[in-house]
């Protein structure tokens, strides 16, 4: 993994305004502006100053809360991310524009036109982020009694994105003609019907919107459990996930990219990206001073709901200054399994307090947290990328605009110094920045 022509990719992750819980009562954080555009575009044109891969939106479809304190407490508005990268793709020029949508509350053929547009709009920088949603909340929200279990919420998924493809397949590259002389708008030779029938969906197609100009907008996946790496081998092309130790980076590193030759797929075609919480200082008493900051700000309720959220077990009747109770097992939880055991390893490893586990995940959410100097941060980033637990990773700022600043203005540098990242674009659409493949047209495959 020390091939020194490597460099990592990043995203920024955009969790407005911040990731940290508490960011938006942080003195820097420009809370007031979450629901004006203005932010965004400043965020947006931050990050591309910085070279960044991509950014990022996380999304979700119900409000966070439990007995009134979410509501109160917490942020729980947030823009449509699909209409805000559609904004952004006008006042960007080359940098990627990705977004989360769920496969258990969406259609295919509504996601497949959406993406599609944003890609024709941004001239090819669109990604979308499969998720599967692990709210009970959401499943009110869409005429639901009930969330879909695990397993069936993955196989919806699977063949949620086989729909999706064939339907931005559907309208070969070279389908549309313009011809105003001959009177030939497109080429029905070109454009095929999918009469899918499964047992999820059935899309008759094609689509009402052209072929993407990247073939298929870069699929991300966020899941780690056993399905989730499974629908990820075959399916996405980035991995967006959470890990602890190096250890455990490098074990799910090989897990994925040792399923990819069965779906006739190279290590190359797969990116992995695992999350970081940043905590940057000009020097290490900055740092842990900023740190110390983040922690006081955390109302009490609110991190033990973060934390019961995170796991998907409710803690609010159980002493915050002693260990985490007895947990379910967790073939018995129908949430985020993978981060159910993230966190309870967390806690049973370091015997941390329910008050101390939710200090520390209220920022990453049981993601990474790296703290210190620029180079120390740089020093963290790079062992995990030369050592076979990364490709690039997630950047998932505490509070903004200022946590994304520090990292553009102090840490990308020194990457650029070590020659771990790049310090220009050298393509146009998000596929080139990644070293992606354009996917051949399934249909056109099949005509040759």
């Amino acid at each position: 993994m020390n091939n020194k022509n490597r460099q990592m990719k990043l995203g920024a992750f955009f969790m407005i305004p911040g990731h940290h819980v508490a960011s938006w009562r942080h003195p820097e954080s420009h809370i007031d502006e979450i629901l004006t555009f203005d932010l965004y575009r400043k965020l947006a044109q931050t990050a591309e100053r910085g070279k960044f891969d991509m950014i990022f939106f996380a999304d979700g479809y119900a409000v966070h809360d439990h007995d009134g304190i979410g509501i109160e407490q917490t942020v729980n508005v947030r823009p449509d991310p699909l209409t805000l990268l559609s904004a952004l793709s006008v006042v960007t020029t080359h940098i990627g524009l990705a977004s989360t949508a769920s496969t258990t509350y969406n259609e295919p053929f509504h996601l497949a036109r959406k993406f599609a547009t944003i890609d024709h709009l941004s001239r090819g920088r669109s990604a979308w982020n499969v998720v599967t949603s692990s709210s009970e909340a959401e499943a009110l929200n869409f005429s639901k009694d009930h969330h879909l279990e695990h397993s069936a919420r993955y196989e919806r998924a699977e063949e949620f994105v086989e729909v999706v493809k064939k339907l931005w397949d559907s309208w070969e590259d070279h389908a549309l003609l313009v011809n105003k002389k001959s009177g030939r708008f497109a080429d029905p030779n070109q454009v095929h019907h999918l009469n899918h029938k499964g047992n999820w969906f059935s899309v008759k197609g094609p689509l009402n919107m052209a072929r993407p100009i990247q073939g298929h907008p870069v699929i991300i996946q966020a899941g780690s459990s056993e399905s989730g790496k499974e629908l990820a081998a075959k399916t996405a092309e980035v991995i967006f996930t959470a890990w602890q130790t190096i250890s455990e980076a490098q074990s799910f590193y090989r897990d994925v990219k040792g399923r990819l030759k069965k779906f006739g797929r190279t290590e190359e075609s797969l990116k992995i990206m695992p999350g970081v919480f940043p905590v940057i200082g000009r020097t290490e008493k900055e740092a842990n001073e900023k740190k110390q900051q983040l922690v006081e700000l955390i109302p009490e309720q609110v991190g033990v709901g973060l934390l019961s959220s995170l796991i998907s077990y409710d803690l609010s009747e159980y002493p915050v200054d002693e260990p985490l109770p007895e947990l379910p097992d967790i073939k018995d939880i129908n949430g985020a399994k993978t981060r159910f055991q993230l966190i309870k390893d967390l806690g049973d490893r370091e015997n941390l307090t329910i008050r101390q586990l939710y200090q520390r995940v209220a920022g990453a959410r049981g993601h990474r947290e790296i703290k210190g100097t620029p180079l120390q941060i740089a020093d963290q980033m790079q062992e995990w990328f030369e050592n076979g637990a990364a490709d690039g990773f997630n950047i998932m700022p505490p509070y903004m605009p200022g946590g994304l600043d520090d990292f553009v203005d102090l840490v990308i540098p020194e990457l650029q110094n070590r020659g771990l990242f790049r310090e220009e674009y050298t393509g146009h659409t998000l596929r080139d920045h990644l070293d992606l493949s354009r996917p051949v047209n399934q249909f056109q495959k099949l005509n040759v």
